[in-house]
């Protein structure tokens, strides 16, 4: 590289990479392809439009390759063209969320979601982002007891509030989704029901989470956490009367964005076809097994597990113990400085501020693709525990 610069400066974060133990549930480590695909000539080609419908020449063979990448998407969930779309142009995962709210949501319309402070995300309508300036978020949250989705109030809100859309999903909310309730739910009121499998997509791919095909109208995914591919995200949507696929292309392009990402496409594509072999499943699989194990011995060193422990990659732990431990923000730091990377956050019920919360949230993903097994998150865990007590 002759950005002698910036070659120091990725030289210098792939040696943090390898000296660090990621825990942060977002992330994970994609392969050589991935990178090879991201890093390609693809970049230098403006598509704006659709396959077969193009605003500029010379886009054949960028065409092949989103439809490859279309095909792949659908195969991996085991979906059949005639009944399900998918849009394999979204930049990341909050533009494909908004683009399905400006698809099916009137501005000003309301979005049913988890709260940000019991486990949702910023784009499930939170008054921070523009999801909760457009629209109007009704939120729900955990039961204060269990720490864990109370079905039967989130009916009794639904049908008294009658939200336009309900998003089932999480970005710190450890267990199952009953989706077949959240269907029952949105049945009941009316609402859409869109799934935001973001961070279990790749646990579903491999057989290891519930699907939520089944009961959806329209799943959003990132595609670079469990999925473990580029930065980048998908929107499946039913083929129905209704006529959502149509509306999401619309709210895509050219509602929200002009050319898209010809390289990260392809990436999408190589992870998608990398989580459709055989050892994706033992990947999936063992992901959880760790994630329960590390929860597991966290809670015997004297920690406290959010829910109990965790169905999933992630787990939240209550690192403040009402002023007995020691505060969120803190605890990152002390990790960080133990070569393990995590991040604060929030938990159910909390006392504290969100920038200096009373939990962290730590996911298994990115250190089962190094090859850790539950030996090593044993082991980790103990590390964790001497971290934090200083």
């Amino acid at each position: 590289m002759k950005d002698k610069q910036i070659e120091k400066l990725i030289k210098k974060e792939i040696a943090r990479q390898e000296k660090s133990v990621s825990l942060i549930a977002s992330e994970n480590y994609v392969s050589k392809d991935v990178l090879a695909a991201l890093g390609s000539e693809l970049t230098n080609k403006y598509s704006e439009g659709y396959p077969g419908r193009r605003y500029y020449g010379g886009n054949g063979v960028i065409d092949e390759i989103e439809e490859l990448c279309r095909v792949r998407a659908l195969r991996l969930f085991g979906l059949l063209e005639k009944s399900w779309a998918v849009n394999v142009q979204p930049l990341s995962g909050s533009p494909a969320n908004v683009a399905v709210y400006t698809a099916l949501v009137p501005l000003g319309g309301k979005i049913m979601g988890l709260s940000l402070a019991h486990g949702g995300h910023l784009t499930h309508g939170h008054k921070v982002s523009l999801t909760g300036m457009a629209w109007k978020q009704i939120p729900f949250g955990v039961d204060a007891k269990t720490e864990m989705l109370d079905y039967e109030n989130l009916r009794e809100i639904a049908v008294k509030e009658k939200p336009n859309i309900i998003v089932a999903g999480f970005t710190a909310y450890p267990r199952k989704i009953d989706f077949k309730k959240f269907r029952e739910i949105a049945d009941a009121s009316g609402a859409v029901l869109m799934v935001d499998m973001s961070h279990f997509a790749g646990l579903v791919a491999g057989g290891a989470y519930p699907s939520p095909f089944k009961y959806a109208d329209v799943v959003t995914t990132t595609t670079h956490k469990t999925l473990r591919g580029p930065r980048a995200a998908l929107i499946f949507s039913r083929r129905d009367a209704r006529g959502f696929s149509e509306k999401i292309d619309k709210a895509i392009f050219p509602g929200m964005q002009g050319g898209p990402h010809n390289n990260q496409i392809a990436a999408v594509a190589v992870a998608l076809r990398e989580a459709s072999q055989p050892s994706f499943k033992k990947y999936a699989e063992q992901v959880i097994k760790n994630a329960k194990t590390l929860a597991e011995e966290l809670k015997k060193n004297g920690w406290r597990i959010i829910s109990g422990g965790t169905d999933s990659h992630l787990l939240l732990v209550d690192v403040w113990l009402d002023g007995k431990g020691i505060p969120g923000k803190e605890a990152e730091v002390r990790l960080e400085k133990a070569g393990i990377i995590a991040n604060k956050n929030t938990i159910p019920n909390e006392t504290r501020s969100a920038f200096d919360p009373s939990g962290i949230r730590l996911g298994t993903a990115a250190e089962t693709t190094r090859g850790a097994k539950e030996r090593d998150m044993v082991k980790l865990a103990a590390r964790i525990d001497k971290a934090l007590r200083g």
